[in-house]
């Protein structure tokens, strides 16, 4: 028999009336129960993080550090517990599922340091006009009320500690829902934090159904929304409560550029493993994944075997084998998708150079060249181990072609040249520039998130927090400056 996963209600467990099952994508087999939070429980929770807000927001600094330092310090603890479970439920290699944790111990520990050092309050002179003299403004951040964070199932775990970790930091409540194809992740994370001495209702881990949540979205209770997955649904959300503040990581198409300078033997090895690597890794389910590679003409011909000779190099197979590199989509019918976009390309003109082909939930590493510029796979994220090769001439048809997309979350750029990184930046409409590397390199400390249909505001520790808070400003009169 399998036990259910109580989930984490207003600080404590409970169960509901109903479960669903946790499979495996790789093997079918089941990996948990989960309790499902009734409508009642749903509204006890919401109404308690709403009734705990000011509490919480006057909680001192070091209860709220101390409660993200221990959670930190648990996962490194159970990390490998926790990597076996992500790469259950969610299909994705060990190794990588190791590395999820370990960037969820940095995030809870980054949240940690920016909660005692948070709001410190910036003074301003005001008597630079005579009207001002002897007043001082002192300006501080408080919380715009409770957090509710909504992740999405390819990072179960960090993403999960991206929506938490700076809502306690700031002081702000927050009601999280995980994925439901992989919410075991976050409900550990409830576990951790149950440990701690945080005010009861300040926090709620609720793995509702999707179907609950346009209730949940709307409630006004929770001014703030914290939102990663499909732009269809982002902009649903904003559509509905366009008065609300929202945080909104909607996905990307991402480019990696090879400038023609990037040229030697060295070069090129460096550029098409990192491109076959991160074209694959998740499955390719990673808002920052290589889907393009915009390459000179200069180096084109060199470049392109070096990448389908890379992507062949990838083991697939059993996420729970140390060895794989790619494993099964999240979902049978993930695949499909990715498979009816490929077979829609190549019957357009397309060519396969390798891959291609569909087992189950796992699709093939798979590389496109010429790919029509009207086809599926050219216009939207394929959320899958696809890498389309384009051939450009020169830099500014290169910057051009990333800037097609009308997604712009973040871009790498291959090249050497100081002053071609500085045009790159200025020029690509995109969130983040990677120089020498992938965009697919994301510090979970620096401000990441996207611009046109990418999404709206930013994520990383301190970012977030800002999010989460507004300045208030505090006038001081008759001081003697």
């Amino acid at each position: 028999m399998t036990s259910t996963h109580a989930f984490w209600l207003a600080g404590r467990q409970a169960t509901g009336e109903a479960t669903f099952d946790v499979t495996s994508p790789w093997d079918g087999r089941l990996v948990g129960r989960v309790g499902v939070p009734s409508d009642a429980q749903v509204e006890e929770a919401v109404a308690a993080a709403h009734a705990v807000r000011d509490e919480f927001a006057a909680t001192p600094a070091h209860v709220r550090a101390a409660a993200l330092d221990h959670v930190s310090k648990r996962l490194v603890e159970r990390t490998e517990e926790i990597a076996r479970l992500i790469s259950a439920e969610n299909g994705k290699p060990v190794k990588w599922a190791r590395g999820e944790v370990g960037r969820a111990v940095s995030v809870f520990r980054f949240a940690a340091e920016e909660a005692r050092r948070f709001n410190g309050g910036e003074a301003q002179r005001l008597d630079t006009d005579a009207g001002g003299q002897g007043r001082l403004a002192l300006t501080r951040r408080f919380p715009k009320g409770v957090v509710l964070g909504i992740a999405p199932f390819n990072f179960p775990l960090n993403l999960c500690a991206h929506k938490i970790a700076p809502a306690i930091a700031a002081g702000a409540p927050i009601i999280l829902k995980p994925a439901p194809a992989t919410p075991l992740s976050g409900l550990v994370i409830g576990e951790l934090l149950a440990e701690t001495d945080l005010p009861a209702g300040s926090w709620s881990v609720l793995p509702v159904a999707n179907d609950k949540m346009p209730a949940l979205v709307r409630d006004e209770r929770l001014p703030v929304i914290s939102f990663t997955g499909s732009d269809k649904v982002g902009y649903a959300i904003m559509d509905s409560v366009p008065r609300k503040h929202l945080t909104l990581e909607l996905g990307g198409n991402g480019a990696a550029v090879v400038l023609a300078d990037w040229a030697s033997d060295q070069d090129l090895d460096w550029a098409a493993t990192r491109i076959a690597t991160f074209s694959n890794y998740q499955g390719g389910q990673s808002c920052i994944s290589v889907q393009r590679v915009v390459a000179d003409a200069s180096v084109y011909d060199r470049l392109l075997p070096r990448i389908v000779a890379a992507v062949e190099a990838q083991v697939t197979g059993d996420p729970s084998d140390d060895t794989t590199d790619v494993g099964p989509l999240v979902s049978e019918d993930a695949a499909k998708r990715v498979e009816s976009w490929v077979d829609e390309a190549v019957a357009a003109g397309a060519e396969l150079l390798t891959g291609g082909n569909r087992d189950g939930a796992s699709y093939a590493p798979t590389v496109l060249a010429g790919v029509p510029a009207d086809v599926t796979i050219s216009c939207e994220e394929v959320f899958g181990p696809v890498l389309t090769v384009q051939k450009v001439d020169g830099e500014a048809a290169a910057f051009a072609a990333v800037n097609e997309s009308k997604y712009g979350l973040q871009a790498g750029v291959f090249t050497h040249d100081l002053q071609t990184a500085f045009r790159a930046h200025r020029a690509l409409e995109v969130g983040g520039v990677v120089i020498g590397d992938v965009p697919s390199y994301r510090a979970d400390q620096m401000p990441y998130g996207g611009v046109k249909q990418s999404g709206v505001g930013r994520e990383g520790v301190r970012f977030a927090m800002d999010d989460y808070t507004y300045e208030r400003v505090l006038v001081l009169t008759g001081l003697a400056l």
